[in-house]
Protein backbone atom coordinates (compact mmCIF):
# COMPACT_ATOMS: atom_id res chain seq x y z
CA UNK A 1 0.00 0.00 0.00
CA UNK A 2 1.47 2.76 -1.31
CA UNK A 3 0.60 6.36 0.65
CA UNK A 4 -1.76 7.40 -2.32
CA UNK A 5 -4.10 4.72 0.00
CA UNK A 6 -3.66 6.45 3.19
CA UNK A 7 -4.27 9.86 2.63
CA UNK A 8 -7.64 12.01 2.38
CA UNK A 9 -7.17 12.44 -1.33
CA UNK A 10 -9.20 9.81 -3.05
CA UNK A 11 -11.13 9.90 -6.43
CA UNK A 12 -14.55 12.04 -7.15
CA UNK A 13 -16.33 8.86 -7.34
CA UNK A 14 -15.35 7.52 -3.87
CA UNK A 15 -16.10 10.88 -2.74
CA UNK A 16 -19.25 10.91 -4.12
CA UNK A 17 -20.35 7.09 -3.03
CA UNK A 18 -19.13 8.41 0.60
CA UNK A 19 -20.83 11.81 1.02
CA UNK A 20 -24.06 9.82 1.32
CA UNK A 21 -24.53 9.09 5.00
CA UNK A 22 -26.35 5.56 3.89
CA UNK A 23 -23.28 4.86 2.31
CA UNK A 24 -20.51 5.15 4.38
CA UNK A 25 -18.35 2.50 4.54
CA UNK A 26 -14.87 2.99 4.30
CA UNK A 27 -13.26 0.52 1.65
CA UNK A 28 -9.39 2.17 1.48
CA UNK A 29 -7.13 3.33 4.45
CA UNK A 30 -7.85 6.37 2.18
CA UNK A 31 -11.47 6.60 2.29
CA UNK A 32 -11.47 5.93 6.29
CA UNK A 33 -8.83 8.83 6.09
CA UNK A 34 -11.53 10.86 4.15
CA UNK A 35 -14.25 10.50 6.16
CA UNK A 36 -12.63 11.56 8.92
CA UNK A 37 -11.04 14.66 7.80
CA UNK A 38 -14.68 15.31 6.19
CA UNK A 39 -16.03 14.87 9.80
CA UNK A 40 -13.43 17.71 11.11
CA UNK A 41 -13.67 20.13 8.11
CA UNK A 42 -17.77 20.23 8.63
CA UNK A 43 -17.07 20.95 12.37
CA UNK A 44 -14.81 23.49 11.45
CA UNK A 45 -17.11 24.80 9.12
CA UNK A 46 -19.84 24.78 11.88
CA UNK A 47 -17.74 26.20 14.77
CA UNK A 48 -15.46 28.29 12.92
CA UNK A 49 -12.12 28.26 12.04
CA UNK A 50 -10.47 29.23 15.72
CA UNK A 51 -7.74 27.94 18.37
CA UNK A 52 -11.30 25.71 20.73
CA UNK A 53 -12.58 24.80 17.79
CA UNK A 54 -8.60 23.09 16.52
CA UNK A 55 -8.42 22.16 20.29
CA UNK A 56 -11.99 20.43 20.21
CA UNK A 57 -10.80 18.53 16.73
CA UNK A 58 -7.59 17.68 17.48
CA UNK A 59 -8.82 16.68 21.36
CA UNK A 60 -11.39 14.75 19.74
CA UNK A 61 -9.00 12.46 17.47
CA UNK A 62 -6.57 12.25 20.28
CA UNK A 63 -9.48 10.83 22.84
CA UNK A 64 -11.03 8.50 19.93
CA UNK A 65 -7.15 7.14 18.80
CA UNK A 66 -6.36 6.09 22.59
CA UNK A 67 -10.25 4.93 23.21
CA UNK A 68 -9.64 2.39 19.75
CA UNK A 69 -6.02 1.95 21.18
CA UNK A 70 -7.43 0.92 24.55
CA UNK A 71 -9.80 -1.29 23.83
CA UNK A 72 -9.05 -2.87 19.71
CA UNK A 73 -5.55 -2.59 19.66
CA UNK A 74 -3.83 -3.39 23.17
CA UNK A 75 -5.82 -6.66 23.32
CA UNK A 76 -4.79 -7.75 19.51
CA UNK A 77 -1.55 -7.72 20.71
CA UNK A 78 -1.89 -9.10 24.04
CA UNK A 79 -3.63 -11.94 21.87
CA UNK A 80 -0.56 -12.24 19.45
CA UNK A 81 2.04 -12.23 22.33
CA UNK A 82 0.14 -15.33 23.41
CA UNK A 83 0.04 -16.76 20.30
CA UNK A 84 3.76 -15.96 18.98
CA UNK A 85 5.28 -15.36 22.42
CA UNK A 86 6.83 -12.09 23.83
CA UNK A 87 9.71 -10.15 22.46
CA UNK A 88 10.88 -9.02 26.11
Amino acid sequence: MGLGDTVPYINKESRDKLANWDERNAQTAGELNYLITSLCVEYSMNFGNSYKTINDIIGALECAKQEFYRRIASPYEDKKIIENGDVY
